[in-house]
């Protein structure tokens, strides 16, 4: 079995994409490595990019927050994002982009085999392969998704940037991440 460590040393070095010239860090993702809730982003901010750690910005801090709410807190849970380096001026990350590190996200799901996880976001929820034209389409359900030959059951929310700006979205967020570690809860008792 592989090791996160040896696949965050890849990642660090990683150059499949444009988007390693201009990083200051690769951010392979932080947490317990045995979590049966992995938790994924888009891609690192600038803070995360400086740090070469995921969530640590303002969306950081607000995830982290409503993760204490729900009842979990963030050394529990296993968490990266989609791409591995900060898209310039915090942009999307492109398709080819997250078809790049797709495999490294593939591997790092593999490696630590979650009950569920929990994509944050169009961006996440795409480098997962899901399909749809609106988040709306999937939010707050949860979806079998299969990576190279591996099945996962993924629950997918907003991105924390949108009810951090939108205080009408919290409520909802609030509940969606519950509503994960419920799916967490009832899948380890069966």
């Amino acid at each position: 079995m592989e090791s996160l460590d040896s696949i965050a040393g890849e990642i660090k070095k990683c150059t499949r994409c444009d988007l390693c010239l201009k990083r200051q860090n690769a951010v392979p993702g932080e947490g317990d490595p045995h979590s049966k809730i992995v938790i994924i982003g888009e891609g690192p901010g600038k803070n995360e990019d400086l740090q070469g750690r995921p969530f640590i910005g303002m969306s950081g801090k607000f995830l982290t927050k409503y993760l204490e709410k729900a009842g979990i807190t963030r050394e529990k849970v296993f968490i990266t994002n989609a791409v591995k380096c900060r898209p310039p001026n915090n942009r999307k990350p492109k398709a080819e982009e997250l078809d790049k590190c797709r495999p490294f996200l593939s591997r790092q799901l593999a490696a630590i085999k979650p009950t569920v996880i929990l994509a944050l976001g169009t961006s996440a929820a795409s480098a997962l392969g899901i399909k749809f034209k609106h988040l709306s389409e999937i939010k707050s359900r949860t979806i079998e998704i299969e990576l190279e030959g591996r099945k996962f059951n993924c629950f997918v929310t907003f991105h924390p940037s949108f009810p951090m700006r939108f205080p009408r979205a919290r409520d909802g967020f609030l509940k969606d991440i519950r509503s994960c570690i419920n799916v967490y809860n009832n899948l380890s008792t069966t």
